[in-house]
This record gives C-alpha cells, structure tokens and sequence, in this order.
C-alpha cells in the first residue's frame, strides 16, 4: 500500500519518523533538552503533516463537504495534545500565548507569505470576497471572546473574581458558534479549508490505508507532544526565552505551520479562494474550537484552570491582526506588499515578547 505514498508523502513520512525515534533515544540517553526539543518539534510538524496528508485522502473518499468536517475535528490535533500536556505541567502562560500565537502565526505569517510568494510569480491575485466576509466577522468574534473576558474580570470590573465563570460561558458560546459555521459552510456548497482543488492530481489513497494513516500520526503525535512539552521548560530556560516568546512563536510554529503549507501552495498556483479558505480556516479552528475546548478540558484535569483572561498586549495584538487581516482580504485581491504588511505585524509583535521573563 505503501506505493500509493507520492515521493513527497515518502519524505514527509520518514522526517517524521525518524525525528521521532531520534527524540525517543535522546530522551532515554539523558540529552540536554535543547536536543529533545529541537527533535521533537521536527517529529511533530511531520506527524501533523502527516496528520494533513490523511485528512486530505480520507476527505476525498467521502467528498469535499466531508473533508471540511474532518479538518475541523482533525485539523489541530497536534496542538490539541501540546494543549493538555502543557497545562498538566503547569504551563499555563505557554499554553494561552501559544493558542494566541496559532492565531497571529495563521492569520499574519503564513497568509502574508502566501500573498507574498503569489504576488511575486503572478502579480495582484483576486479570490472571492463572501467567505472572506464571513471569516472576518467570525475572527473578530474570537477577538471580542478574549478581550470582553480580560476587560470584565480586571480588577473594578463587574465580573472580577469570576475569570472561570465567565470563560466557560464564553467558551460554550464559541464552540455553538463553531458548530453551526460547519453546515453553514456545507450548505453554501463549499466546506471552508477543503483541500480538494489542490489534490487533484494526487493518487487517491485507499480507505484503509487513510484511516491507518490517520491514526498511526495521531497516535504517534500524543507521545511526541508529551516529549515536546517535557523538554520545552529546560529547553528555553538554557535558550533564555522568555514563556510567552515560547508560546506565542515556537510552539505556535512548531505546532500548526506546517498544515498551513498547502495555502501558501495553493496561492503559488493562483488558487486564492482556496489559499484564504485554509489559511483562515485554521485560526477560526483555533479560535472557536480548540480554545474553548482546552478551557473545558482544563477544569476535569486537576490543577491550574485555564481561562480566556490574557494580557492587555495580547488582547492588542489579536484586535489589530483581525482588523489588518479584514482590511487586506476585504477587497478579494491580495499582493505581495500586503503580505509584506502582514508579516511586518507579525515580526513586531513577536520582537515585543522577546525579553519577557525567562522560564525557569
């Protein structure tokens, strides 16, 4: 079965794997958590490759609409894992910076690159504006889900001392809003984030071998994010980073960039509509989804609760990466000084949370 993999899945499949492997003997030897942790973010990016390569196959065999479901429930597995192995060390500034951090890496990084790579080889590039619209009311949603929580529970405010009240209301309420924009979606006929147009030419993967897929790299990314988390704290306490450099960039990064690679191909093929559906789809996930979901999952894990309360900068930086974003996909046109734009955003607000507290 294994015929089926094209040279590029080959690859991707034995990145992961011995990335895997190779972060399993270093933490078994005893290695420095620098090593641990660079080896396991490899594997992890490749297992949520592979992760992406099984969605899009299995998709394909039940149909568009179908893929789009599952690249909601599957799409952010890996970050899901680092999610709860996080909060179970304690990691909880990590975790809220690097859920904040998926958004901003979504939405300003890897959409900038996408304009920028296609503006270069095609010039000014045009998608349609009714799904931009509907992703842009819905990231500023996710934008107004965090900063009323913050502005509320701040001390004098009418909801002070109840951050975890108000987080799960507003955690409950996102996750309706996400589960009605699925059938939305599906009704309108197209299934926001399908990969379809851009496997076409791909060999269609047997039922069986999609589903192993899909599972194996599931599996496999739950025991890489535990290695991943286990070495994060010594690794950027001997780097100097500070929590939220960690969370807010390299485990932002390392934990969802790589599915977003298909949007920046996709724009490299002139293929916008699909290129923002992808791209945006995956902050929405992060944001209506796996956010709310880690905050209700947080309260039956013991310890430290996780709520939507972040700080005032935070709060800043995902106001202005929504309204830049809107402002830039409104038109349905992009180029590749926008995307520029985009990125500049991005360089600056990770610049600003370099020299925080350093963990440990």
């Amino acid at each position: 079965m294994l015929s089926y993999f094209e040279t590029r899945t080959r690859v991707i499949a034995l990145v992961a794997i011995g990335a895997s492997l190779a972060a399993l003997l270093l933490r078994a030897g005893g290695a420095a958590g620098v090593a641990v942790f660079a080896a396991s973010a490899i594997g992890l990016a490749g297992l949520a490759a592979m992760v992406g390569e099984g969605t899009n196959q299995l998709g394909r065999r039940l149909g568009p609409r179908a893929t789009g479901v599952l690249q909601s429930a599957l799409g952010n597995l890996p970050e899901f894992f680092i999610g709860i192995f996080a909060l179970r060390a304690g990691l909880l500034d990590v975790v809220r910076a690097a859920l904040v951090g998926s958004i901003l890496a979504n939405t300003l990084l890897v959409l900038g690159l996408a304009f920028v790579a296609g503006g270069l080889r095609h010039g000014p590039q045009r998608f349609g504006t009714d799904q931009t619209k509907m992703m842009s009311t819905l990231l500023v949603l996710a934008v107004a889900a965090i900063a009323i929580p913050t502005i509320a529970t701040s001390p004098g405010g009418p909801a002070h001392g109840h951050e975890t009240e108000l987080s799960v209301v507003v955690s409950v309420v996102l996750l309706l809003v996400f589960a009605a924009s699925v059938p939305f979606s599906i009704g309108k006929g197209v299934a926001v984030g399908s990969p379809e147009e851009a496997t076409e030419d791909e060999r269609v993967w047997p039922t069986a071998l999609a589903g192993t897929t899909l599972l194996l790299a599931g599996v496999g990314a739950a025991f890489v994010s535990d290695w991943f988390v286990d070495a994060l704290k010594p690794a950027m306490s001997s780097l100097g980073m500070s929590e939220a450099f960690a969370g807010l960039v390299v485990v932002a990064i390392a934990g969802n960039a790589v599915e977003n690679v298909v949007g920046v191909q996709a724009m490299l093929a002139d293929k916008g509509d699909l290129a923002i559906s992808v791209i945006l789809n995956s902050s929405l996930q992060v944001a209506l989804a796996l956010t709310p979901v880690l905050v209700l999952v947080s309260l039956v894990l013991g310890g430290a609760t996780l709520t939507l309360v972040v700080s005032p900068l935070f709060v800043a930086a995902l106001a202005l990466t929504a309204v830049l974003a809107a402002l830039v996909v409104m038109d349905g046109e992009s180029t590749w000084l926008e995307g520029l734009a985009l990125i500049g955003l991005y360089a600056i607000l990770a610049a600003s949370v370099w020299w925080g507290q350093p963990i440990g």
